[in-house]
């Protein structure tokens, strides 16, 4: 007989077994149920099923379970429910006559959230290691599972693999985290250390749409009473846009919507609920800081965030900020709440060799950030610009109505260079030398103009040894009020100043010159008139006179107005003025009566109408 047909005959029934083999056969819920139970024991599980139970023998026997909840005990709070569950049966234990899992795989079902819950599965698990246990599940698995609650994670797919040869476990994670795709990783982790209390390698990553998390290190079982585990090594992380990035993980971080792209790399080590890095970089935008600081997480269900840190750069670019607070003070009113930036503490410490504030440079910076409930406080403890040293201080806070801030800023400056400073902002050089001074504003609103309109304070400026440049008043008075023609474009004349000095006060938004003038060693002036913030506009009057002995009537009247940004000057005819040096040189109110009296008296109108460089 030929041997293609007992070979034909074989292949047949190797077919049909393995179809039978690959076939799900009904069995009994109960007694399959009890079978299961012996081997999820072990691990401090009870399983209850109320769906049909069926028998796959081939590749390898698997039970699947419908409908099945898993508690920690008979009576404890359920660990999962209502999924399916699948176990593979480990052949060598049937063999021997135990039940063991070789592997467990759920689809879809309700987890567990808390924490406590699990508390029992890691006790077992340290029995089991102190024991010498070493049988284990070597495959989980699990899809579309949800964690019970309000929905927060959802389409959870997990994938752990834990060789029966190897100490280590490595997985993977998918799932939807309030409504994020999210992605996680694990490689390197030895589950009997963790479980004993040992430290344990970990490789970690957790990716999402506008960034990533990665850590290289330790990990440490969390001490009882802990939140976390106790974690170090290195960590990087990096977002497009560190409040939608914040928003998504649920934590509020202290004048985080400012910010935009972010980073941070470093070692950090974790204890209970806090993070600290002995040695960080971190990148904002296009600045890149590095120094130390911590993050502590407040306790109860809605956590404070404290944020501290002390950082340096070689360069820094806070022109952004400056932008992002100059359209703060547009002509629309802007909210003023403390609120949304003040939902946690941050105690920032920063320096840098050299900056930028919008378009100042800036060198030697040292400030500091101070962020607590409704309060906010920013302080430049010291600036070198052009030469000079510039402080200030401003702080925010909270009143008795939520919606209200109070507002006070001071600061001073010390042989400051107009001139360098005027031409860092793109304005023109027309005035140079050093110049000190102090100012002090306070005010009280729920937004931007209104802030503005209340504004309260004082600035006194004074300078020594400057000049006007592209200007010549002298030869202004000789030509009573003309100027001569293609100097200011030439920019040829010139004006020395042996002293200066202005001082204004303001009230609801205006500020009044109580003093201003300055004395040349041929010419005087004094200013009289006030500048409004809310209008942002400027109205003076003041009068110049020679300080020639051959010619000490000789004087000038003019008046500067409108808008800061469309400044009109006015000249006056000749008119007598006294002699600017009779009352000697130590106030400025010794430069001339007050202009308002002047014009009444002596020059009715302003016939010259001409724009021009005012003093």
């Amino acid at each position: 007989m030929s041997l293609r047909r007992p070979i034909i005959l074989l292949a047949l029934f190797c077919l049909t077994a393995v179809g039978l083999g690959l076939h799900d056969w009904p069995v009994d819920s109960g007694q399959a149920q009890a079978f299961a139970d012996r081997a999820l024991n072990d691990y401090g599980l009870a399983l209850t099923v109320r769906g049909p139970a069926t028998l796959t023998p081939l590749p390898l026997p698997k039970l699947t379970f419908e409908r099945v909840r898993i508690t920690g005990d008979r009576a404890g709070p359920p660990l999962v429910d209502e999924g399916r569950l699948g176990i593979d049966l480990d052949p060598i234990s049937l063999l021997a006559g135990r039940a063991a899992a070789g592997g467990l795989h759920l689809a879809g079902g309700v987890l567990s959230g808390r924490a406590d819950d699990w508390s029992g599965i890691r006790a077992r698990l340290a029995e089991r290691a102190r024991s010498g246990a070493t049988a284990h599940p070597t495959r989980l698995t699990v899809s579309g599972a949800r964690i019970a609650g309000d929905g927060t994670a959802r389409d959870i797919d997990l994938d752990v693999s834990w060789p029966a040869w190897s100490a280590s476990a490595e997985g993977t994670a998918r799932l939807t985290w309030r409504g994020v795709p999210t992605g996680i990783t694990l490689a390197h982790v030895r589950p009997n250390d963790v479980a004993l209390g040992r430290r344990s390698p970990i490789t970690g990553a957790v990716t999402w749409p506008e960034g990533s998390l990665t850590v290289d290190g330790t990990v440490v079982t969390a001490v009882s009473g802990a939140a976390w585990p106790i974690l170090a090594g290195q960590m990087r992380v990096e977002t497009r846009s560190l409040p939608d990035s914040l928003a998504w993980v649920g934590l509020n971080v202290p004048l985080s919507p400012l910010a935009g792209a972010f980073s941070l790399a470093g070692l950090f080590e974790t204890a209970d609920r806090s993070v600290s890095w002995t040695r960080l970089r971190l990148g904002l935008g296009q600045n890149v800081l590095e120094g130390a600081g911590a993050v502590v997480l407040g306790p109860g269900p809605a956590p404070r965030l404290s944020v501290q840190a002390t950082l340096a750069a070689e360069a820094l670019n806070l022109a952004p900020l400056v932008d992002d607070a100059a359209r703060l003070f547009g002509h629309e009113p802007v909210p003023l709440a403390l609120a949304p930036v003040t939902r946690g503490d941050l105690d920032l410490r920063l320096s840098a060799a050299a900056g930028q504030v919008g378009l100042i440079q800036v060198q030697d910076l040292a400030a500091s950030v101070l962020v607590r409930d409704a309060a906010l406080e920013i302080a430049v403890n010291r600036a070198r610009v052009e030469d000079g040293l510039i402080k200030g201080r401003v702080t925010l806070a909270s009143g008795t109505d939520p919606a209200e801030t109070e507002m006070r800023l001071q600061g001073s400056l010390d042989r400051v260079d107009l001139g360098g400073l005027l031409g860092g902002i793109g304005g023109s050089r027309w005035l140079v030398g050093p110049t000190q001074g102090q100012f002090n504003f306070e005010a009280r609103a729920p937004d931007t103009v209104t802030l503005l309109a209340r504004l309260g304070g004082r600035v006194a400026l004074s300078m020594a040894g400057g000049a006007i440049t592209g200007l010549d008043l002298i030869d202004v008075v000789h030509r009573n009020g003309a100027v001569a023609a293609g100097s200011l474009a030439r920019r040829n004349g010139r004006t020395a100043i042996e002293r200066a000095a202005v001082s204004l006060r303001f009230a609801d938004g205006i500020g009044e010159f109580v003093e201003a003038g300055l004395l040349g060693p041929g010419v005087g002036a004094s200013v009289h008139g006030h500048v409004s913030v809310p209008e942002r506009r400027l109205d003076i009057r003041g009068s110049l006179a020679l300080r020639s002995p051959a010619d000490p009537s000789r004087g000038l009247l003019f008046e500067v107005s409108g808008p800061w940004t469309a400044l009109a000057a006015r000249t006056a005819a000749h008119v007598e003025v006294p002699d600017p040096t009779a009352a000697g040189e130590a106030a400025p109110e010794a430069f001339g009566p007050p202009v308002s009296q002047a014009l009444t008296a002596g020059a009715q109108g302003l016939p010259v109408n001409a724009r021009a460089h005012a003093p």
